[in-house]
């Protein structure tokens, strides 16, 4: 009563035109309501810090973590646990991945690749079908590895309480999302050729329903034991460093690796105890170009979305985009064609830099962007070109002759968080394609990554990138930090397998040189292009596929130039996920409705 009698003296006294707020004139009454709805996702303010996911209930995870007092790294890792359960078709503790990370003390930015190769016992003349799916389509699983690594380095808080939710939601349940729904219940034909994955994407034989209460009661044993592992060292005397490696030991050569092994070895796989012992995530420099005078960070081998990312690029700098109407045809033809040029030299070179040499200084080098951007025309599309010489020893003619050479498509997940000091994470991590293997390996709960299928490996015998044992195939995942003179301006990724860093490409232009808000960068309309059979191959057939919130004006003037135009839904293409640092120091984080995504902030 007290609050309402002073809501009302205040409502007295203010000016009559001010009282638009209720009645007929209140934002949200019928008649004046307005007519489009500029975003589905308003901006999330982060003014101590946040998280933007690929679920809800991994955003909040991470959020959690962060009100606990954690890091960014500790955020992301809670999230990820979390997107393990609840997006099990894009991500899981068996996976890959990569993470860029900005610490803000040093002004540094890392790059974390928990990326597994190969199983020594591979056998590289395997018919690529068998690497689609099942125990042979298998690579070392790095995801949890990493998870330990991000955390032992940038993170505060014990792994049990990171684990907490996650572990949680795979014992007692969560309400399944309809789209999980929908992608179990499309590929149950294949699930179904593998009991420990149908006994729990299949309960009772059948695909879940939307909403119900889905639980991996095997996956939350498994987390649990990882987090004992933990509290176990600790108990024992050991420091938080000591412990994390327990956890460690535990999922790479103790019960959990010796299970994976046992399952492997038992259903034909190549997986032994020896690639799992041997497997570490890998520290290094992100590469890195300056596009309009801001510094953009991503991933470096083995993920092609670095380079492609970077040198899109430098390719578009030498036009004046934000000169071009958002509704010219032009501007998109540009940002198609510097994708072609980009994906020719990626395919071309990019590979295991253990297993070959790629010439990525050259690759991103200004001079070479200036010498293949003469391969775009302003006004006509062009053929998928050969990938260019940036270096005196080019690669020798390749023969392009393969019994199967159509590149598979992947699934993936990202997430981005900041923290009250100011750290920056965006991590990208992937099953591969959806549900990866789609064979849960045992008892564990745990889908592993089919890596090793065409697209990720070169069908072609002699490239650089053709499967081998040992060596690690080529992800997609980016995720990219932008810094201005060294203060953070944008986190983000995105999943969409090939389309990552096209997807990505454009959600930066529409930041930087359109000067959009990290919301409507993300919702702004994407294509997004494919090649048949692949990128490997020059003269590939190109076809852009466009969200239909293009103007007709812009899909008929590109048909006009050239391009073979597929128009698909609305919202279609990736799921960026990102945050935004304005010159006064607000942070706001988006979310991409083409999927879960959403943001959280505190």
């Amino acid at each position: 009563m007290l609050a309402a009698g002073l809501a009302g003296v205040g409502l007295a006294a203010l000016p009559r035109s001010a009282k638009a707020q209720s009645g007929a004139r209140a934002p949200d009454a019928p008649r004046s309501g307005g007519a489009s709805v500029a975003a589905h996702r308003v901006e999330v303010p982060m003014p101590h810090g946040g998280v933007t996911a690929g679920h809800p209930l991994a955003a909040m995870a991470g959020t959690r973590m962060l009100m606990q007092g954690g890091t960014a790294a500790d955020a992301v890792v809670a999230a990820m646990a979390v997107m393990n359960v609840v997006e099990p078709w894009a991500s899981s503790a068996g996976g890959n991945g990569f993470a860029t990370c900005l610490d803000r003390r040093s002004g540094a930015v890392h790059s974390l690749a928990f990326t597994g190769g190969a199983p020594r016992l591979l056998d590289p003349q395997v018919d690529p079908a068998a690497l689609d799916h099942g125990p042979k389509a298998l690579t070392v699983p790095g995801a949890f590895g990493g998870w330990i690594a991000l955390v032992r380095r940038f993170g505060k808080l014990p792994l049990s309480v990171l684990l907490e939710p996650a572990i949680g939601y795979a014992r007692d349940g969560h309400p399944l999302d309809p789209s999980i729904a929908l992608f179990i219940a499309r590929a149950q034909k294949t699930l179904a050729l593998y009991p420990s994955s149908a006994a729990i994407f299949l309960p009772g034989g059948k695909p879940p329903a939307p909403r119900s209460i889905f639980r991996n009661p095997d996956l939350a044993r498994t987390l649990q034991s990882l987090a004992d592992a933990e509290t176990k060292a600790l108990k024992g005397g050991a420091d938080r460093d000591r412990a994390l490696q327990a956890a460690y030991d535990y999922f790479y050569t103790g019960p959990i690796a010796q299970e994976f092994a046992r399952f492997s070895a038992e259903t034909g796989g190549w997986l032994r105890l020896d690639d799992l012992k041997s497997y570490q995530p890998r520290w290094d420099k992100p590469v890195t170009t300056n596009y309009r005078g801001l510094d953009v960070f991503c991933s470096p081998l083995t993920s092609r979305t670095g380079l492609e990312l970077c040198e899109q690029l430098n390719l578009v700098e030498g036009f004046d985009l934000a000169a071009l109407p958002p509704d010219d045809p032009r501007f998109t033809h540009l940002l198609i064609e510097a994708i072609k040029v980009a994906k020719a030299d990626v395919y071309k070179y990019a590979a295991d830099p253990r297993f070959s040499q790629t010439p990525v200084e050259a690759l991103l080098s200004k001079a070479y962007a200036a010498q293949r951007r003469k391969l775009i025309d302003p006004a006509r599309a062009g053929v998928y070109p050969e990938g260019g010489t940036p270096t005196l020893a080019a690669l020798p003619a390749r023969k392009f002759a393969a019994r199967d050479e159509r590149t598979r498509g992947g699934d993936t997940t990202s997430l981005s968080a900041v923290d009250a000091d100011g750290n920056a994470i965006a991590v990208t991590t992937t099953v591969g394609g959806g549900f990866g293997t789609f064979l849960v390996m045992g008892s564990t709960g745990i889908l592993f990554n089919n890596g090793l299928r065409l697209g990720s490996t070169a069908p072609y015998a002699g490239h650089p990138n053709m499967r081998a044992p040992g060596k690690v195939p080529l992800l997609g995942n980016g995720p990219t930090i932008v810094l201005d003179k060294g203060r953070l301006k944008l986190v983000f990724g995105s999943p969409g397998g090939e389309t990552i860093g096209q997807t990505q490409f454009q959600f930066l232009v529409n930041a930087i040189d359109r000067q959009m808000p990290i919301q409507a960068a993300i919702e702004a309309p994407r294509f997004a292009f494919d090649a048949d059979p692949n990128f490997y191959r020059p003269g590939a057939a190109i076809t852009v596929q466009a969200e239909d919130r293009f103007s007709p004006a812009v899909l008929e003037g590109l048909t006009a130039m050239g391009h073979r135009i597929e128009p698909v839904g609305p919202y279609a293409i990736g799921s960026v996920q990102g945050i935004m640092v304005d010159p006064s120091g607000t942070r706001m984080g988006g979310a991409d409705p083409r999927r879960m995504g959403y943001a959280v902030g505190y």
